[in-house]
C-alpha cells in the first residue's frame, strides 16, 4: 500500500473547514493487483473515498453493438454501493451512474491502444464502496491503475482531479461538504507525460480567471497523484 498525503504550497494562513491549505490534496492510497481472478485491478482511497476497480479483456467481443472493426471497445460501468452513502442509495444504475461511466470511458480511450485489438472489448467494472466526493476522479484514477496491471497497452496512465470555488476561494481536491456546498466544482483529467486533457468539466460560478487558475490547480493536483500510481505499480512490480 501507498499512502500519501500532498502538502499544499503556502498560500497564506487561511484554510478550509477540515484544516487543509487551498492547494492540498486529502490522503491517498493505491494498490495495484488487490483481485485474483480479474485481469487487472487496483484499490483506492483517497479522502473518504473508498474505490475498487476490476479490468477484463481485451477479449473478442461477441455482442454487435460493441464490435469496432478497426479498433477494441470500451465498456465502463461505475457503480455506487448502497451503502456507500449516508443515505441508503438505490441498487442499481441511475442516470449520474450512466454518465459518469461513459466520461470515464471517453476520459480513458486516448491512453489506451485500442487500434491493437479489433472486434474485442475491454470490461472496466468500478465499485464505489465508500464515498467522499470527488467519486469521478477518484474512479478514473483507479482505472488506469487496473488498466497498467492488466497488462494492456497505454500511451500514458490518466489520472483525474477536481477543483473548484468555495467560500470565493479556488480550491484543490473538493471535500464532499465543499462539493455540495460550494460555489463551482471543475474536474479534470490529464495524461501526466503530454499534459493532455482527456476530461475537462465545469459546473457552477466562475469568472475565467477563476477557471483558468482552477484549472492549472487540478493538474498540478493530477501531476501529484500520478507519482501515487507509479508507486502502486512499482510496488506490485518492482522497478
Amino acid at each position: 500500500m501507498i499512502i500519501i498525503l500532498t502538502e499544499g504550497t503556502n498560500l497564506g494562513t487561511k484554510s478550509r473547514d477540515d484544516g487543509r491549505a487551498f492547494d492540498e490534496l486529502r490522503p491517498l492510497t493505491i494498490e495495484a493487483g488487490v483481485l485474483e481472478r480479474a485481469d487487472g485491478s487496483a484499490y483506492l482511497e483517497f479522502g473518504g473515498n473508498k474505490v475498487l476497480v476490476a479490468v477484463y479483456g481485451p477479449k473478442e467481443s461477441f455482442i454487435r453493438r460493441f464490435q469496432r472493426p478497426d479498433r477494441a471497445y470500451i465498456r465502463c460501468r461505475y457503480n455506487m454501493a448502497p451503502f456507500s452513502v449516508d443515505d441508503r442509495k438505490r441498487p442499481g444504475p441511475d442516470r449520474r451512474s450512466v454518465e459518469i461511466s461513459k466520461i470515464t470511458a471517453e476520459a480513458l480511450q486516448p491512453a489506451i491502444l485500442l487500434e491493437k485489438y479489433p472486434r474485442s472489448v475491454i470490461e472496466i467494472f468500478i465499485e464505489v464502496l465508500e464515498a467522499e466526493g470527488g467519486t469521478r476522479c477518484a474512479g478514473i484514477t483507479a482505472a488506469s491503475v487496473a488498466l497498467a496491471d492488466a497488462g494492456i497497452p497505454m500511451r500514458d496512465m490518466v489520472v483525474a482531479c477536481a477543483s473548484g470555488k468555495v467560500n470565493d476561494e479556488v480550491v484543490l481536491d473538493l471535500s464532499e461538504v465543499e462539493d455540495k456546498d460550494g460555489q463551482a466544482d471543475v474536474p479534470v483529467a490529464i495524461m501526466p507525460r503530454s499534459g493532455k486533457i482527456t476530461l475537462l468539466q465545469s459546473d457552477g460560478s466562475l469568472t475565467p480567471e477563476e477557471f483558468e487558475k482552477a484549472v492549472d490547480l487540478a493538474v498540478e493536483g493530477c501531476q501529484s497523484i500520478s507519482k501515487v500510481q507509479k508507486e502502486a505499480l512499482k510496488n506490485r512490480y518492482g522497478e
